[in-house]
């Protein structure tokens, strides 16, 4: 199921706000049963949210011109730190993303 938080986020390549939305759902009706799922998902959300505000800023941007530049090294970049996550996950590591703000914290 780890996994599977991790690949849901490729549904922001299909439906608006997919990438928050696929691992939410999968987080929130695993999060109580299995604590890798309730690792994972809160990782992955944390990442996902943080890319869509990366991407905001990079749209402002592009008023400058360099806003075109970052939204494709972004895009590259959420693709390639996916697929590491979710191979992690295959694993049985949690991967931790790089450039992540911590909106959603471990309960305690």
């Amino acid at each position: 199921m780890g996994i599977v938080v991790h690949v849901a986020s490729f549904a922001g390549y299909i439906i608006p706000f997919g990438s928050v939305l696929g691992p939410l759902i999968v987080w929130l009706m695993q999060r109580d049963e299995i604590q890798f799922v309730d690792e994972c998902g809160r990782n992955c959300l944390n990442f996902k949210i943080s890319m869509m505000i990366y991407v905001m800023i990079s749209v402002v941007l592009m008023f400058v011109g360099i806003g075109f530049i970052l939204v494709g090294f972004l895009a590259v970049f959420d693709i390639v730190v996916t697929i590491i996550a979710a191979m992690k996950a295959s694993e049985g590591i949690c991967y931790k993303y790089p450039m992540t703000i911590k909106f959603i914290k471990p309960r305690s």
